[in-house]
């Protein structure tokens, strides 16, 4: 059976707390032997992909550059895109469940893109948006993947 890929969609930079957040629902993703996907870079990717990592869990960061350097520390597969902020478009594709947390416009679009292709999109501390299913919590996480 094909694995789900668990998009995480959040700011390119995070405060203490937003990072805590993010790094406890990377481990929930790896530990339900899902697959992280996100924007690669720093911020909410970076913790997320890190308690991935730490669960040994996979990574993938679909980069809006063009070198596969630009990915974080905690990224197994880097695929640069050279899309800038359209990649936005491709996590929404890719993936099967969409987990925002914070973030500012790019997280925005993201959310925006998944709710439009009918992904479901869960969401801790972000946007007020119609179709988001607000969690309180990490541990809310597991009865959606």
């Amino acid at each position: 059976m094909r694995k789900k890929l668990i998009a995480v969609i959040g700011g390119h930079k995070a405060e203490e707390e937003t990072s805590k957040i993010a790094f406890a629902v990377g481990k929930i993703i790896a530990k339900n032997n899902c697959i992280l996907i996100c924007g690669g870079k720093g911020g909410v990717m970076e913790a997320a992909a890190k308690g991935a990592k730490q669960n040994k869990g996979t990574t993938i960061g679909i980069l809006p550059g063009t070198e596969k350097e630009e990915a974080n520390d905690f990224i197994d597969i880097a695929i640069p895109t050279a899309l800038s902020s359209a990649r936005n478009a491709v996590i929404a594709r890719a993936c099967d469940l969409a987990i925002a947390i914070n973030g500012s416009y790019g997280t925005l679009s993201e959310i925006a893109l998944c709710l439009a292709m009918n992904k479901k999109v869960l969401g801790i501390r972000t946007h007020d948006v119609a179709g988001i299913i607000k969690l309180n919590g990490v541990d809310e996480i597991t009865k959606y993947l």
